[in-house]
């Protein structure tokens, strides 16, 4: 049987790219939404008559090019930083941000942060969902369920049919933090809580904007990877073996090699697969 891969399509409302020095670079993606890619996680740009709200903020180093670019499509500050999830290249703009932006996250992605010795962890949290009403925006951010972390939030742009999935979507091959609460089998069923929103468009954490059947074949490929493993497992499969085993064309992330999955999630995954079969 083969299964869907993640087919990447750059939505036709992406136009615009503006290089600033080198590392980072700004695209549009629809009407007053960007996003800032290069060097750490995608940052999302809601441009506002009263204020831009960030999606992620990279690294501390990014800073400067972050605010350069934001500049360059708006000219109100930075009102709030939402943080998809804990990771430093995602998150590691908090500790200049804090000081002129109110910073947002899932309780569970504070308390990663916290337990990491992470500098700046937001001020305010949410656990189930929150929103930020700015300049006649709206823009809602979700707890969906674990899957990378136990922390990930999904941000949503209803006027503009656009979700900001974070670390849940990668344009690669995904990363399953075991460690801080992440779970293949959260991961799908929070990627059918994603699927019930009203989205056209979607921002991963890393790599070019998805549209709705990226989406779906990103879901799609989670759960096949796991029928997979949990087939080798029942067959006998011993962990020392899983990773070149699990392997397949079938299936795009076990080809990459050098991507998170294959480097870093595939022992702590068939832990969790035979845990499920009991074994």
């Amino acid at each position: 049987m083969r299964y869907a891969f993640l087919s990447v399509v750059f939505v036709a409302t992406a136009v615009t790219s503006v290089q600033a020095q080198g590392i980072l670079s700004i695209e549009q993606v629809k009407d007053g939404l960007y996003t800032i890619s290069g060097s750490g996680g995608n940052v999302g740009v809601r441009v506002t008559t009263e204020g831009v709200i960030l999606i992620d903020d990279k690294f501390p180093q990014n800073f400067a090019e972050i605010q350069e670019l934001v500049s360059q499509v708006s000219d109100q500050p930075v009102r709030y930083v939402l943080n998809t999830h804990h990771h430093g290249d995602h998150s590691g703009g908090n500790i200049e941000y804090i000081n002129i932006s109110e910073i947002i996250a899932h309780q569970n992605a504070r308390d990663n942060m916290v337990r990491g010795n992470q500098d700046a962890p937001p001020r305010l949290v949410f656990t189930d969902q929150t929103a930020v009403y700015l300049g006649g925006i709206e823009v809602r951010a979700f707890y969906m369920g674990r899957g990378h972390t136990n922390g990930d939030a999904v941000i949503y742009f209803p006027d503009l049919q656009t979700v900001h999935g974070g670390d849940l979507l990668h344009t690669i091959a995904p990363f399953i933090d075991y460690a801080n609460g992440g779970s293949s089998k959260g991961w799908v069923s929070t990627m059918n809580n994603i699927l019930s929103l009203d989205f056209d468009t979607a921002i991963p954490g890393h790599g070019d904007v998805m549209n709705r059947n990226d989406v779906v074949a990103f879901r799609n490929q989670m759960e096949a990877i796991r029928a997979r493993m949990a087939a080798l497992i029942r067959s006998g499969m011993p962990k020392s073996e899983a990773s070149e085993r699990i392997r397949t064309p079938d299936l795009s992330w076990t080809m990459q090699a050098d991507g998170l999955f294959m480097q870093r999630s595939v022992p702590g995954f068939y832990d969790e697969i035979a845990a499920e079969l009991g074994r």
